[in-house]
Protein backbone atom coordinates (compact mmCIF):
# COMPACT_ATOMS: atom_id res chain seq x y z
CA UNK A 1 0.00 0.00 0.00
CA UNK A 2 1.00 3.44 -0.27
CA UNK A 3 1.87 5.12 2.62
CA UNK A 4 -1.10 7.83 2.48
CA UNK A 5 -3.57 4.94 1.00
CA UNK A 6 -7.18 5.57 1.32
CA UNK A 7 -8.87 2.52 2.59
CA UNK A 8 -12.75 2.78 3.66
CA UNK A 9 -13.91 1.63 7.01
CA UNK A 10 -16.56 -0.62 5.96
CA UNK A 11 -17.96 -1.25 9.85
CA UNK A 12 -18.15 2.58 10.82
CA UNK A 13 -18.08 4.64 7.46
CA UNK A 14 -16.16 7.17 6.11
CA UNK A 15 -12.57 6.16 5.11
CA UNK A 16 -9.05 5.40 7.36
CA UNK A 17 -5.51 6.81 5.90
CA UNK A 18 -2.12 6.24 5.82
CA UNK A 19 -0.31 2.42 6.94
CA UNK A 20 -1.55 3.33 10.66
CA UNK A 21 -5.19 4.00 9.81
CA UNK A 22 -5.54 0.77 8.55
CA UNK A 23 -3.38 -1.07 10.85
CA UNK A 24 -5.78 0.69 13.70
CA UNK A 25 -8.70 -0.01 11.71
CA UNK A 26 -8.03 -3.82 10.90
CA UNK A 27 -6.93 -3.92 14.49
CA UNK A 28 -10.72 -2.84 15.75
CA UNK A 29 -12.26 -4.43 13.19
CA UNK A 30 -10.67 -8.10 14.10
CA UNK A 31 -11.52 -7.83 17.94
CA UNK A 32 -15.96 -7.76 16.55
CA UNK A 33 -16.40 -9.14 13.38
CA UNK A 34 -14.35 -12.30 11.94
CA UNK A 35 -14.41 -11.11 8.34
CA UNK A 36 -13.73 -13.82 5.02
CA UNK A 37 -13.31 -12.75 1.69
CA UNK A 38 -12.51 -14.63 -1.25
CA UNK A 39 -12.02 -12.90 -4.63
CA UNK A 40 -14.43 -14.34 -7.32
CA UNK A 41 -13.04 -12.44 -10.43
CA UNK A 42 -10.65 -9.46 -11.04
CA UNK A 43 -10.59 -7.27 -14.18
CA UNK A 44 -8.74 -4.40 -15.44
CA UNK A 45 -11.15 -1.53 -15.47
CA UNK A 46 -11.72 1.10 -18.19
CA UNK A 47 -9.92 4.05 -16.46
CA UNK A 48 -7.18 1.80 -15.08
CA UNK A 49 -8.74 1.18 -11.80
CA UNK A 50 -8.96 -2.73 -10.70
CA UNK A 51 -12.16 -4.56 -9.77
CA UNK A 52 -12.19 -7.26 -7.90
CA UNK A 53 -15.69 -9.07 -7.02
CA UNK A 54 -15.67 -10.96 -4.09
CA UNK A 55 -17.67 -13.48 -1.71
CA UNK A 56 -17.98 -11.86 1.48
CA UNK A 57 -18.83 -13.99 5.22
CA UNK A 58 -18.91 -11.99 7.98
CA UNK A 59 -19.64 -13.28 11.39
CA UNK A 60 -18.96 -11.89 14.90
CA UNK A 61 -16.42 -13.19 17.07
CA UNK A 62 -19.60 -15.86 18.63
CA UNK A 63 -19.25 -17.65 14.79
CA UNK A 64 -23.21 -15.82 13.82
CA UNK A 65 -23.51 -14.86 10.67
CA UNK A 66 -23.80 -11.19 10.07
CA UNK A 67 -23.47 -11.01 6.05
CA UNK A 68 -22.80 -13.34 3.32
CA UNK A 69 -22.98 -11.49 -0.04
CA UNK A 70 -21.26 -10.44 -3.27
CA UNK A 71 -18.91 -7.24 -3.13
CA UNK A 72 -16.99 -5.22 -5.40
CA UNK A 73 -13.99 -4.22 -3.83
CA UNK A 74 -11.99 -1.54 -6.59
CA UNK A 75 -8.44 -0.74 -6.62
CA UNK A 76 -6.67 2.67 -7.81
CA UNK A 77 -2.67 1.23 -7.91
CA UNK A 78 -0.20 4.22 -7.89
CA UNK A 79 3.48 3.61 -8.29
CA UNK A 80 2.86 -0.44 -8.04
CA UNK A 81 1.02 0.07 -4.88
CA UNK A 82 -2.87 0.77 -3.57
CA UNK A 83 -3.49 4.34 -3.09
CA UNK A 84 -7.14 3.45 -2.83
CA UNK A 85 -9.68 1.21 -2.21
CA UNK A 86 -13.22 1.09 -2.68
CA UNK A 87 -16.16 -0.56 -1.77
CA UNK A 88 -19.30 -1.36 -4.06
CA UNK A 89 -22.48 -3.55 -5.03
CA UNK A 90 -20.88 -6.21 -7.55
CA UNK A 91 -23.95 -5.39 -9.98
CA UNK A 92 -22.64 -1.87 -11.10
CA UNK A 93 -21.11 -0.89 -14.03
CA UNK A 94 -17.73 0.86 -13.18
CA UNK A 95 -17.61 2.28 -16.50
Amino acid sequence: MAPDVVWPNGMEGGVVRGHSGVRDYWTRQWTTIDPHVEPVEIAPLPDGRWGVDVHQIVRDVQGTLLVDQLIRHVYTLRDGRISKMEIQSADVDST
